[in-house]
């Protein structure tokens, strides 16, 4: 289960991951990250009508809740994580959700680890130290 002082709540929280974070999609969902320093670590889910009824759209999101809720245990601080899943993911078992989850939070991590390094180049006037 995913504690409540880690889940992303407001709209305000949604738009700052995704104006100010890195992307990385799967073929079941879609990851956004970006970097809150000194913040919790949180986590909100998309699920939209489109993915099914609400007893699928309920499942899928226990699904991404709990491989969150590993995730929160490995970086408790300092990131806001987006996932938005996709209609496919109804389909989904659970090793795929598992799977395509991991390999997008990767890869959208590394972005913003490349996105972070940019930055301070550009604030150091361009040079490498």
């Amino acid at each position: 289960m995913l504690p409540i002082q880690h889940r992303m709540r407001t709209s305000s929280q949604f738009s700052a991951t995704f104006r100010s974070g890195t992307r990385s999609g799967r073929r079941n969902l879609v990851v956004y990250t970006a970097q809150k320093p000194g913040n919790t670590t949180r986590i909100g889910f998309i699920v939209s009508k489109a993915v099914g009824n609400a007893v699928t759209r309920n499942r899928v999101k226990r699904r991404l809740r709990e491989l969150a809720a590993a995730t929160v245990s490995t970086y408790p601080q300092g990131l806001y994580i987006a996932v938005r899943a996709l209609p496919v993911s109804a389909g989904a078992n659970w090793e795929e959700l598992r799977a395509d989850y991991q390999g997008a939070l990767e890869s959208s991590l590394k972005k913003l680890d490349r996105q972070d390094q940019r930055c301070n180049v550009e604030n150091r006037g361009g040079r490498e130290l």
